[in-house]
């Protein structure tokens, strides 16, 4: 009887180059013959990692070469792929596979029908439904067997129920499958791998069949992988299995069977890095015994005493209790280095730093693998400023590149009803009329981002076209320049206009106006390039599988959706980064290796992630049908980093802190940082960070004080900006000379001085039109309240405050009128010749006092001046408004300034509003009444003589007790002389 020939089963350990290992050692099998390697075949877990082993093939090669066919198992046209070895012509063929974002559509229109959720959240929850479905396809779990489990009354109610739905979506999903001629893409797999296994048995392959770096633990997949170990020039290479662990450690990996006296069943640990293997590999049938060692190196291996290292560093906790006595071979991380950064800014600087130092040595390379794709992105950045180009491999979520964004911006607009931030954001969109017409464009959105300044206007384009065309007269000049440029973009916003005028509609007509506003704002630019073209098959996608999807979507429900499957797209980049220097996801550096490899990221719940929750499943229900725990992708991630740790030099980063709050450090890091005796900081990295962005010795500015000559100076002056000039004179000469007013936020909650200049157009009117008759006030105010734009919560609040004021103000003045007191005018403005300028000044109302003399009135919507700052010569509105008066600069006001009165809607003692008077209090400083006006006056013409006809300078923040206000704090550059003058 024959000997049967030893299972063709290999493990590469981490301190070899996997790819390059597995390429030399088949070059030198079958090399010598060029076409005997083409007529092999490898198989590899996805196209990533074939990529890898083809560019391992080129740099091993040394001259052309034809390349053996190279397949990914998981490809969804996996018999196109492998060709004839799994279509041959007596074959009946497969049904087709259900493209994946049509069954999410089917089966979150499913879970519509069967409960109340609204069709984002079903879309969401139908992603988590498709990922089960497929983890019980591969487990090869009939769903009936939920009905089997007699668990339902352990469980809690929201399992429970989860349960409920799951099944009966289980009930109709078969049928409506069938119905449409397809299977799943899990189960069609799962019949191709088994043709293949059946095939090769029967019919073994001419050439060699290799599969590298599978590790999926799929009961097909090792079903496969025997078949190809068996075959006469069959390989299996697998990636880091540990032939060395003491026996009882690998036992106690699991899965345990059933004890025979109790029934429990110990907990396997699925968090090792090493028990994913051990349960691919008994799956297989295979004993650890028979992995033999792929016996091949590369230029990137490591010293193996690496690998031994890393075994003892991610053993199972309950083996760890010998670390102290471990011989010194069993810790060495001889070329391994850590850095902790206080940042993740800090610690992609570090990186990028690191990286642009390996190509200092000509031929060296680098890579960077992190799960963390903001890190990722942050090095990528880094990089740009030394113009080094760096591939991201894992790509990026089109949800963040242009096109992704632009739809995006396109629903929030949508969803806002074109309020005036998403608005604007979407018109400045670098995608929107990219071509020539840019700049133009960019001004006529300037222009509109200037009208739009200040509380929200009503929705609609129809808002925006309303607020053009009414305001006060202070923005008049600006609003017309909007107005002028507003048509040309209206026509670009038509098509979400009119999407937003539906109520509902279906999913294709949804994409097809979605994809009709894109091309309208932005023209080919949205659909060019990889992303573009991303963009554009997703919602081509939409447009044909939409109506299988939720039967009818609001404008509302887009921009939940779309982000959902936008950020779900990877896109990739074409390959044309630097050609030393890489960045890669986990799942591309399982196969990968660098001279450097840096290991970012190593937080706890970046690498390893946290598990993913399952909404479907508890985690007892899983336990039961055998589906993986949701744990066990931390084992993943652990070998993953064990591969990646086996290179000849590796970097390990954290950074300490994230978002303002501290991280904790990853398991895998603690470990090594608890085994390791010979593990440090590289030299200089953490100095020289942050020397990149500091400048030479800090200069901090001084105080400034410009003089301009006297002859530039303002010869006019309102009697508002007297304080600001005595107070801070340099912001006095940045609104005045400079020209340079603070801008009001866009889309802001109404402000103080908004809610001012409403009442005092409400009490102006009142004058005018009612005669002040206390019965009109109320009104005026509600009609006001009604029209305007704010918030409605803030407009609840304010609301009764006001009106609590408004009933005041008429109580109050009706009171006074008994008593002899008229109104002789409100809201008039006047000019005075004095001191070489002209004062203006505009008095929100002036009473006739019983006695014959005037009566000044400002009102105030918050709290009132106080006395002290009078006495300390600011606060001189009223008196120079009285002086004004007594020298006829108001037409019809003639008499002597004796009373000066805030009359501020503030909260008081006993409700809301109350009268003071800067004036005439009993305190010794206290100004009398009768000297208001003349200290007004000398106080005026001082401030004058100094800063307008005289040349002293415009010093900032002169008296900052009086200049509260900051809005040119940044100018004066405050912070960096305040204090040390």
């Amino acid at each position: 009887m024959a000997e049967r020939r030893p299972l063709g089963i290999y493990s590469i350990p981490p301190h070899r180059a996997f790819a390059d290992t597995l390429a030399i050692g088949l070059l030198r099998r079958y090399g010598d013959d060029p076409m005997r390697l083409a007529r092999g075949t490898i198989l590899v877990p996805n196209h990533r990692g074939g990529r890898a082993i083809t560019d391992a093939f080129v740099r091993e090669s040394g001259g052309g070469l034809l390349l053996p066919r190279i397949v990914a198992i998981g490809d969804p046209e996996l018999d196109d792929a492998m060709g004839a070895l799994l279509d041959p012509a007596d074959a009946e063929p497969l049904p087709p596979a259900i493209a994946p974002l049509r069954r999410r559509l089917v089966l979150a229109r499913l879970l519509c029908d069967a409960t109340p959720l609204a069709a984002p959240e079903a879309l969401r929850l139908a992603g988590d439904l498709a990922r089960t479905l497929d983890q019980l396809l591969i487990e090869e779990v009939a769903p009936a067997q939920l009905r089997d489990l007699a668990l339902a009354p352990e469980l809690a109610e929201h399992w429970q129920t989860a349960l409920t739905t799951f099944e009966t979506v289980l009930d109709r999903w078969p049928d409506l499958l069938r119905e449409s001629g397809m299977i799943e893409l899990a189960e069609r797999r799962r019949l191709l791998h088994e043709r293949a296994a059946r095939r090769w048995r029967d019919a073994p392959p001419a050439g060699f069949v290799c599969a590298a770096g599978i590790t999926a633990p799929a009961r097909s997949i090792a079903r496969l992988l025997r078949s190809v170990a068996g075959l006469r020039e069959g390989h299996v290479v697998l990636p880091g299995v540990d032939r060395t662990m003491d026996a009882a450690e690998w036992d106690a990996l699991g899965p345990h069977e059933p004890d025979p006296g109790t029934g429990i069943t110990a907990p396997s640990i699925e968090t090792h890095p090493q028990f994913h293997l051990k349960l691919l590999l008994d799956r297989m049938g295979v004993a650890r015994a028979e992995v033999m060692e792929w016996r091949v190196a590369s230029e990137l291996d490591a010293p193996p005493a690496r690998t031994r290292a890393i075994a003892t560093a991610l053993a199972p906790a309950a083996f760890t209790d010998g670390w102290p006595s471990l011989p010194r071979d069993r810790r060495r991380f001889d070329g391994v280095e850590v850095i902790e950064t206080g940042t993740p800014a800090e610690e992609a600087q570090a990186i990028a730093l690191k990286l642009r130092e390996t190509l200092e040595t000509p031929g060296r390379t680098a890579a960077l693998v992190t799960p963390d794709r903001a890190l990722a992105r942050r090095v990528a950045a880094h990089c740009a400023r030394w113009h080094i180009a760096i591939d991201d491999s894992a790509g990026q979520p089109l949800a963040i590149l242009p096109p992704g964004t632009l739809l995006l911006a396109i629903a929030e607009t949508l969803a806002q009803r074109f309020a005036p931030t998403a608005l604007l954001a979407l018109l400045k969109h670098p995608l929107v009329a990219s071509g020539d017409e840019r700049l133009a464009w960019l001004e006529g959105v300037r222009s509109l981002d200037l009208a739009l300044r200040g509380p929200r206007p009503a929705p609609g384009l129809e808002g925006i076209e309303a607020h053009l065309a009414q305001g006060d007269r202070r923005t008049a000049r600006i609003r017309a320049a909007a107005a002028a440029w507003w048509p040309e973009a209206r026509e670009r916003l038509a098509p979400i206009a009119r999407l937003a005028a539906i109520d509902t509609a279906d999913m294709p007509a949804m994409a097809a106006m979605l994809r009709e506003a894109a091309t309208a704002l932005a023209g080919d630019a949205a659909w060019s390039r990889t992303e573009g073209r991303a963009a554009a098959d997703l919602l081509a996608a939409l447009e044909t599988e939409g109506a299988d999807g939720p039967r009818q979507i609001a404008p509302d429900d887009l921009l939940p959706m779309l982000r959902l499957l936008l950020d779900e797209i990877a896109v990739r980049p074409a390959q044309g980064g630097h050609p030393r220097l890489a960045i890669y996801g986990l799942i591309e550096a399982r196969m990968q290796r660098a001279d450097l490899m840096i290991l970012g990221g190593l937080n706890e719940g970046v690498w390893p992630a946290a598990p993913a929750p399952d909404p479907w499943l508890a985690p007892r229900i899983r336990a039961e049908l055998g589906l993986a725990g949701l744990e066990r992708r931390i084992g993943l991630a652990a070998h993953d980093f064990a591969m990646a740790l086996g290179a000849p030099q590796v970097l390990l980063t954290r950074a300490r802190c994230n978002a303002g709050a501290p991280t904790i450090a990853s398991r895998l890091w603690l470990r090594i940082e608890a085994l390791a005796e010979n593990v440090a900081a590289p030299a200089g990295l953490a100095e020289w960070a942050p020397l990149l962005d500091r400048g030479d010795a800090h200069r901090p500015a001084v105080r400034p004080g410009p003089a301009p000559p006297v002859a530039d100076r303002p010869r006019e002056l309102s009697v508002t900006e007297v304080d600001r000039l005595k107070a801070d004179p340099y912001a006095f000469y940045a609104r005045r000379m400079l020209r340079l007013s603070p801008l009001d936020p866009i889309d802001a909650d109404p402000s103080a001085a908004w809610r001012g200049t409403m009442v005092h157009a409400v009490l102006e009117a009142w004058a005018r039109e009612d005669d002040c008759r206390p019965d009109a006030l109320r009104p005026r105010a509600l009609a006001m309240l009604d029209a305007a734009r704010a918030h409605p919560v803030l407009r609840a609040l304010w609301e009764p405050r006001l009106i609590a004021a408004i009933d005041w103000i008429a109580e109050r003045l009706a009171d006074e009128h008994a008593a002899g007191r008229r109104v002789l005018g409100v809201e008039r403005s006047g000019a005075l010749d004095i001191a070489g300028v002209r004062l203006t000044g505009k008095y929100d109302r002036i009473d006739r006092m019983p006695d014959g003399s005037l009566g000044i009135v400002d009102y105030k919507t918050g709290k009132a001046p106080s006395a002290r700052a009078v006495a300390a010569g600011y606060q001189m509105q009223l008196g120079l408004i009285g002086l004004m008066a007594e020298r006829g600069a108001f037409a019809g006001i003639e008499g002597t300034a004796a009373a000066f009165e805030y009359w501020s809607l503030a909260k008081a003692r006993d409700g809301f509003g109350s009268v003071s008077s800067p004036v005439g209090g009993r305190s010794g400083d206290a100004i009398a009444p009768e000297d208001f006006v003349a200290m007004a006056a000398r106080q005026f013409e001082a401030a004058v003589e100094r800063w307008l006809t005289g040349d002293e300078p415009f010093t900032a923040k002169l008296v900052p007790e009086y200049a509260p206000y900051a809005e040119y704090d940044q100018l004066m550059r405050r912070d960096e002389w305040y204090g040390r003058d």
